[in-house]
């Protein structure tokens, strides 16, 4: 058996064991998406020479798959969210995003992201990339005019905006469709392009991570053209490696709840190797059994009017919320079905605009029609349907607790739609686990002690995003740039071996 063959991301490799040294950097980066390009720009401005080793042949990771809204706001507000009349307070933005997070919230974390949200919107902003003043209305996943600003998660809706004031916080990229990613890809790309004191090293797979007689990280091996090198890091690596929802085997071990979903988002890099490489040095990997899984039920908008219940015809949410927190409580039901019940006026152009791909389940002129025709017990949806009813003419939905500009009568006739999981509904997913790191993007070890040499950011660190019925778009773009860029400064501040 070669050596190659024995080299996985599981074992460190031993300092005594490196025969030669191949390569020479300040810091080595592990991946070129938003989070390593973020990274190699900060730690080169503050004076590292840096190389980064990307597996694939170009530049973008998960971050130019994605629309690459941005979340930013507080401190009054960025300069989009002013320019539209918004005003946005650092502690409605913290209040949220700690909700958001739950119990497993990293308090910590979440202020420093929320503190400097609106220096990381003008750090953005100098090296190029571009938003419009202007703000998108409608309810959307995704923006696809080039609208600057939209809401983009569950801040209008209970129990969040009867914490934290509302505010939108989702900045879109100044560019038509769904084209933030590539664009915001393109511009860190040219900005770590410039700058003399950054290498790129592409189709080069990283190994493992190499430790001194101190369990100090000291350096990386990385395999290019078939050969193993050795690379010497003078102050540190940092994992921009992606998360792990490419592999099957961890999704299973880790994270089984996400097997429910049947499509996986991300790049195939995202394999976890950077996590692996992580916790073989010491590094803790925390959150791992949590990731974002979603029904994608709007647009159209008209879809946020209906209702959904389980199969015993009892609604579980208030239907305003963002789509992840949707297909996050449909996991959490006990029922064979689950349905989303709808006037033909508010089910619309649904076939036509819809990502969900829900089929039709039944139809009713009455609702005693259309409960049957699901098999539900007989009265169950009857009452249901009801009792929303009166809420909905009064203004409250004393159930649930929509927001009243939601509120529209369900009157016949009906129609459902299947959205349980396993059923053909579309159910993407990704992983919010990683390793743990303080706000600065040190990895550290179950005691919390800094592992030294080693930093991670992005989806291989787990960061202020913790679950998907907290998620809003945008987190994770917002996330993967700004840790990036702490993981980045830290690195070069550290002292030279």
């Amino acid at each position: 058996m070669s050596d190659t063959a024995k080299t996985n991301p599981s074992r460190a490799r031993k300092i005594r064991d490196v025969a030669h040294w191949d390569r020479e950097t300040d810091v080595a980066i592990v991946g070129f998406g938003g989070a390593g390009g973020c990274a190699a720009i900060e730690a080169a401005d503050a004076g590292s020479s840096v190389i980064i080793f990307e597996v694939a042949s170009a530049s973008g990771g998960s971050t130019a798959m994605s629309s690459a809204e941005i979340y930013m706001g507080g401190n009054g507000g960025t300069r989009v969210q002013q320019a539209c009349g918004f005003e946005d307070s650092t502690e409605d933005m913290f209040t949220y995003m700690m909700m958001c997070a739950g119990p497993q919230a990293d308090e910590a974390k979440i202020r420093n992201y929320c503190e400097n949200s609106k220096d990381h919107f003008q750090w953005l902003v100098d090296i190029g990339v571009p938003f419009k003043d202007s703000f998108h209305k409608e309810r959307a996943i995704m923006c696809l005019t080039d609208d600057g600003l939209l809401y983009t998660g569950s801040e209008k809706a209970y129990p969040f905006a009867q914490q934290a004031k509302p505010c939108p916080r989702g900045h879109n990229l100044y560019v038509e469709g769904d084209n933030g990613g590539p664009l915001f890809m393109k511009i860190v790309t040219e900005n770590v392009e410039k700058r003399d004191a950054i290498t790129v090293e592409y189709e080069t797979r990283a190994l493992t991570l190499i430790v001194n007689e101190d369990d100090e990280v000291v350096g990386l091996v990385v395999r290019k053209d078939q050969q193993e090198l050795n690379v010497r890091t003078r102050q540190g690596v940092i994992l921009c490696a992606g998360g792990f929802v490419m592999n099957e085997e961890m999704i299973r071990k880790y994270a089984p709840m996400l097997t429910a979903g049947n499509t996986p988002i991300g790049n195939p890099g995202d394999t976890g190797t950077g996590i692996l490489m992580g916790m073989a040095v010491g590094g803790a990997a925390i959150n791992m059994h949590e990731g974002f899984i979603t029904i994608p039920y709007y647009p159209p908008a008209s879809m946020t009017y209906g209702i959904v219940v389980n199969d015993q015809g009892q609604r579980f949410i208030n239907e305003d919320v963002y789509h992840g927190r949707l297909g996050a409580f449909v996991l959490r039901q006990q029922s064979q079905r689950i349905y989303f019940i709808l006037t033909v006026d508010q089910y619309g152009d649904y076939e036509r605009t819809s990502y969900m791909g829900a089929a039709v389940a039944g139809t009713g002129d009455s609702v005693a029609e259309l409960e049957e025709e699901l098999g539900l017990r007989t009265g169950t949806l009857q009452q249901t349907i009801a009792l929303y009813n009166e809420d909905c003419l009064n203004g409250e939905d004393t159930q649930c607790h929509k927001a009243a500009e939601w509120l529209q009568p369900l009157q016949p006739p009906l129609v459902a739609l299947d959205i349980t999981p396993g059923r053909g509904t579309f159910l993407p997913y990704f992983t919010l686990g990683g390793l743990d790191t303080l706000p600065t993007g040190e990895v550290v070890d179950p005691q919390r002690q800094v592992i030294p040499g080693l930093y991670a950011a992005g989806r291989t660190a787990c960061g202020v995003v913790r679950r998907a019925e907290g998620y809003s778009s945008g987190m994770s773009v917002g996330d993967a740039s700004y840790s990036g860029r702490m993981a980045g400064k830290q690195a070069a501040a550290r002292q030279r071996k």
